[in-house]
C-alpha cells in the first residue's frame, strides 16, 4: 500500500469522541473492478449528492465507496477507535471516530453519528447492512435533520422489520406465507402451547432480527424452553427488543431470496433470484444465483409476489424477498431485508445492474434507468463467505481471532472478485462479525463459475486466524452440491458428526504425498545452501535419494524420492510419480504439477523434526516425514497420554462470558448449562461434561475470556 499524507482536522470531546481525519494525496490498488461485474454506465452529468455519509465498517464501506469514487461523491467513514486504521478508513476522503470498539457505543451510537453527518456536511447517509441499515428510527431522525437515507422510507422500515406486521402485510398482499401464530409470544409456557397446536417442529424468531440472530429451531419442548431463553437474550442484546414469534418450520426446504428494486415515481422490478441454502447456524456460507431449482414460471411468481410486498409497503431503493421453497417448488415468504444484502454481488454478476449506484440515485429522487424487461440472466455467479472461525467445532465454526500476518487475495485469477474490508496486517476482534471478506467468482457456466471459485480458494492465503476455506472447498466438491441437490439442512445432513476436514481419495493422497516429501528434498537441499554461494557449503555431497517413511492420517506410508535434473521422482509402493521442480519453497502459494497436473498447496509451517502442516483441498495437513532409520527409534516411544479434561468447563472460543448460572460449591449433572459465552453477536451455552462439585469458578459475566480458558472446575 502506498504511503498517503493525512491532514487532521481534529474536534474531539469526551461526550461525542469526533475525530475528522481529512486524507490527500493517496492512491490504493484493489481486486475490486467494477467493469468486470457490472455493465452499468455513470452518467456524470446527472444531478447527485456532493458527500455521502456510509454509517457502517468493512467490507461493506468499502463496496459503497468504490461506487461513490466512480460517480464523483467524496465519502466519510465512521469507526470505532479499534479501527481507526482499517481500509474503509483510509479509503475514504474523511473519516470520523465515534467511539469505543463495543458497537453500541460506535456504530450504534446515533447521537454521536448525527452529529458527525452535521461536523462533515454529509448529504446522504448510506448504512449498508447490519448496525443501523434497518433501523427506523434512525432513518426518522436524519429525515428530521434534512439528511437523505439511502434506503427505503421510515414506514417501509418499520413494517418490514417486525416480522409480525410483515407477515400481515404479506399475507395482504397475497403472498404466500408460512402458517404460525400471528402474535408476540409471551414466554417458555405459551410458546409449548402454540408448538403443539402447530406440531413440530417449530422455528423460535426475533420480530426484529435478522442474519440468524434470536433464531432457534426446536424439536421437543426441551429444546423449546432453552431456545426460547437464549433467542430472548441473544434478540435483546443484538436488536433491543426481544419479541419472539413462531411459526411451523419447514423441514429440508430450500432458502431462495428474491432481489428488488423501486423508485418514488412507482416503478418497481425483480432481479431474478439468489440459491442460498448452504447454511450454518441459520447464517448463509454459500450462495449462488441464479438457481438450479427455480423454473421461469416459479421465478416469475416469485418475483411477481416480491414486488408485490414492495409496493404494499411503497418501498424505494434495493430490498430482498426471502422465501422458502420446498420439494415441490411451492415457496413460502419468510422475510424481507430492506437494505443491501451481504450477496448483492451475485446479483450484479449476472444482471450487470450495479446496486449501489442504483440506490443512490432511488435516493436523490430520479427514476429506475431499467424495466423487467432489460433483466436477463447472464451466466452463473458464486459468492463464498470467508470467514474467521474454525470450521471443526461446534456448528460447523467458532470465531477465530487475531492478527493477519500474511494475506494474498486471489486476484490474479480472472472473473473473481474479492469484498474485503481488510489487508495484512488487520485485526480481527471479538467486536465484530467475523466474515474476512466474500469471495465471487463469475463464469458462462455454473461449471466455469464453479471451478474457478475451487482454483480461487486454493490460491487464498490467510496466515494468522483460522478460516473455513476447508469447508468451502469440501462443500463445493460435495457430489450432492454439484448436482444442485441441496436444502437448508445440507450440513447437518452431510456431516451429521461436523465437519472433519476433506477426505482425501487415492489419488489425491498419493498427490499431497508426493508433494510433501519433494518439498522435503527442497528444504534439506536449501539448509545446505550459503546465501550469494552457488556451491554447496557444507562437507560431503547432498543425499539425491532419500528413503522416508511419510505419516499421515494415522497412515505409515514408506516413500522414495530422488533428485532427478528437471523433476522429483517418488515411487510409492509401485507407483512413480514426478513433481516438477520450477517453484521456489520460500513463496506462499506453491503451484506444483504433480504427473502433469496442475496441484496448489501452502505450506503453513515446517520444522526440524520433519513435521509439516501443509494446505491442500482447502483442509491443513499434519504430515510428518523421517527417514526409515529415524522412524524405527520413533516406535520406541512411549506415546503422550491427552489429559482429562471432563472436570473443566472451557471456552471453546474467544469472547465475554455472558453469564453464570453454577457458583462454587453448587452440585452439577452432566449435560446442565453452568454458562453462557457471547461471541460476535452470538450466545453459546456451556454445559458440564459430567456430574460433580464445582471447585472454582475462574471468571465473573462480563469478563474476557479466551478460547481454551478454563472458566469452570469440578472437584
Amino acid at each position: 500500500m502506498s504511503v498517503f499524507v493525512r491532514h487532521y482536522l481534529r474536534c474531539c470531546n469526551k461526550l461525542n469522541r469526533i475525530c475528522v481525519n481529512t486524507r490527500r494525496c493517496r492512491t490504493y490498488s484493489t481486486a475490486y473492478n467494477a467493469e468486470l461485474y457490472t455493465t452499468t454506465k455513470i452518467d456524470k452529468d446527472e444531478p447527485t449528492f456532493d458527500k455521502i455519509l456510509i454509517a457502517n465498517r468493512g467490507e461493506i464501506a468499502c463496496r459503497v465507496i468504490h461506487t461513490c469514487r466512480a460517480m464523483g461523491i467524496k465519502t466519510v467513514a465512521i469507526h470505532s477507535d479499534v479501527d481507526s486504521d482499517s481500509l474503509h478508513v483510509r479509503l475514504a476522503d474523511e473519516a470520523v471516530c465515534v467511539g469505543p470498539a463495543p458497537s453500541a457505543q460506535s456504530y450504534l451510537n446515533m447521537d454521536v453519528i448525527m452529529n458527525a453527518i452535521k461536523q462533515t456536511g454529509a448529504q446522504a447517509v448510506h448504512p449498508g447492512y447490519g448496525f443501523l441499515s434497518e433501523n427506523n428510527e434512525f432513518s426518522r431522525r436524519l429525515a428530521e435533520a434534512g439528511v437523505q437515507f439511502i434506503g427505503p422510507p421510515e414506514g417501509a422500515i418499520r413494517a418490514m422489520g417486525d416480522k409480525l406486521e410483515s407477515k400481515q402485510i404479506a399475507k395482504n398482499a397475497n403472498v404466500n406465507i408460512v402458517p404460525g401464530f400471528d402474535g408476540v409470544v409471551k414466554n417458555e409456557e405459551e410458546a409449548i402451547g402454540h408448538a403443539k397446536d402447530l406440531g413440530y417442529p417449530v422455528m423460535i424468531k426475533a420480530s426484529a432480527g435478522g442474519g440468524g440472530k434470536g433464531m432457534r429451531i426446536a424439536w421437543n419442548d426441551t429444546e423449546l424452553r432453552e431456545g426460547f431463553r437464549l433467542s430472548t437474550q441473544e434478540a435483546a442484546s443484538s436488536f433491543g427488543d426481544d419479541r419472539l414469534l413462531i411459526e411451523k418450520f419447514i423441514d429440508n426446504p430450500r432458502h431462495i431470496e428474491i432481489q428488488v428494486l423501486c423508485d418514488g415515481h412507482g416503478n418497481a422490478v425483480y432481479l431474478n433470484e439468489r440459491e442460498c441454502s448452504i447454511q450454518r447456524r441459520n447464517q448463509k456460507v454459500i450462495e449462488e444465483a441464479p438457481s438450479t431449482f427455480l423454473d421461469a414460471k416459479t421465478r416469475k411468481a416469485m418475483g411477481e409476489q416480491a414486488v408485490a410486498l414492495a409496493k404494499a409497503v411503497d418501498y424505494q431503493s434495493a430490498g430482498t424477498v426471502e422465501f422458502l421453497v420446498d420439494s415441490q417448488r411451492n415457496f413460502y415468504f419468510l422475510e424481507m431485508n430492506t437494505r443491501l444484502q451481504v450477496e448483492h454481488p451475485i446479483t450484479e454478476c449476472i444482471t450487470g445492474i450495479d446496486l449501489v449506484h442504483q440506490m443512490i440515485r432511488v435516493a436523490k429522487g430520479h427514476p429506475l434507468s431499467i424495466t423487467q424487461d432489460d433483466i436477463g440472466i447472464n451466466g452463473w455467479a458464486v459468492e463464498c463467505r470467508v470467514y474467521a472461525e474454525d470450521p471443526y467445532k461446534a456448528t460447523f465454526g467458532l470465531p477465530s481471532i487475531g492478527r493477519l500476518y500474511k494475506y494474498m487475495e486471489p486476484e490474479h485469477i480472472p472473473k473473481v472478485r474479492v469484498d474485503s474490508g481488510i489487508t495484512e496486517g488487520s485485526e480481527i476482534s471479538i467486536y465484530y462479525d467475523p466474515m474476512i471478506s466474500k469471495l465471487v467468482t463469475y463464469g458462462s457456466t455454473r461449471k466455469e463459475a464453479l471451478d474457478t471459485m475451487k482454483k480461487a480458494l486454493d490460491s487464498y492465503v490467510i496466515r494468522g486466524v483460522t478460516h473455513n476455506i476447508s469447508l468451502l472447498q469440501d462443500v463445493l466438491v460435495h457430489p450432492r452440491f454439484i448436482d444442485g441437490a441441496i436444502t437448508t439442512n445440507f450440513l447437518p445432513e452431510e456431516y451429521p458428526e461436523g465437519f472433519k476436514g476433506h477426505k482425501l481419495t487415492e489419488i489425491e493422497q498419493l498427490q499431497l504425498v508426493s508433494m510433501a516429501t519433494s518439498i522435503l528434498m527442497r528444504q534439506l537441499l536449501k539448509d545446505r545452501t550459503f546465501l550469494n554461494q552457488t556451491r554447496i557449503g557444507c562437507k560431503g555431497s547432498p543425499q539425491k535419494v532419500l528413503n522416508l517413511i511419510v505419516n499421515i492420517e494415522k497412515q505409515n506410508i514408506s516413500v522414495q524420492v530422488e533428485d532427478l535434473e528437471k523433476s522429483y521422482k517418488v515411487i510409492i509402493g509401485d507407483r512413480i510419480v514426478n513433481v516438477n521442480k520450477s517453484w521456489s519453497i520460500s513463496a506462499d502459494l506453491l503451484d506444483l504439477e504433480v504427473d502433469d497436473q496442475a496441484c496448489s498447496v501452502q505450506i503453513i509451517s515446517h520444522d526440524a523434526a520433519g513435521n509439516l502442516k501443509i494446505q491442500f483441498k482447502g483442509t491443513i495437513y499434519p504430515i510428518n516425514i523421517v527417514t526409515t532409520a529415524i522412524s524405527e527409534l520413533q516406535s520406541l516411544m512411549p506415546e503422550k497420554k491427552k489429559p482429562d479434561t471432563s472436570k473443566e468447563v472451557i471456552s471453546p472460543m474467544p469472547g465475554k462470558l455472558f453469564s453464570l448460572s453454577a457458583q462454587v460449591g453448587e452440585k452439577v449433572y452432566e449435560g446442565q448449562e453452568v454458562c453462557i459465552v457471547e461471541a460476535m453477536k452470538m450466545h453459546n451455552s456451556l454445559h458440564a461434561a459430567k456430574t460433580g462439585i464445582i471447585k472454582s469458578v475462574n471468571f465473573e459475566a462480563g469478563d474476557s475470556i479466551g478460547e481454551g480458558d478454563v472458566i469452570i472446575q469440578l472437584e
